[in-house]
């Protein structure tokens, strides 16, 4: 369930302003919301399994704390990332 490297590298040239900028709260986001959606069809087909809903949850608060960290400071920048990834808010 990982994410590819060339996933990760074109998310991170995608959001990032270079492509070794990693830290941005941006490149952070899309990240997590990569692996928040295939650990959500993961769930899905294994409703059972706990361990991995757990890790899920513990994503989704991560990125919900991104995000607030995001909204205040630049709420342009949230409003126009939360569109183009598709997260309802």
């Amino acid at each position: 369930m990982p994410i590819t490297k060339e996933k990760k590298s074109e998310l991170i040239e995608k959001f990032g302003k270079d492509p070794k900028n990693t830290g941005r709260p941006e490149v952070q986001i899309a990240i997590l919301t990569e692996r928040i959606n295939d650990l959500t069809q993961h769930s899905k087909s294994s409703p059972k399994d706990f361990h991995s809903r757990h890790g899920l949850l513990k994503l989704v608060g991560k990125r919900r704390r991104l995000l607030n960290y995001l909204k205040n400071q630049d709420a342009e920048l949230y409003r126009n990332l939360i569109k183009e990834l598709g997260i309802r808010r």
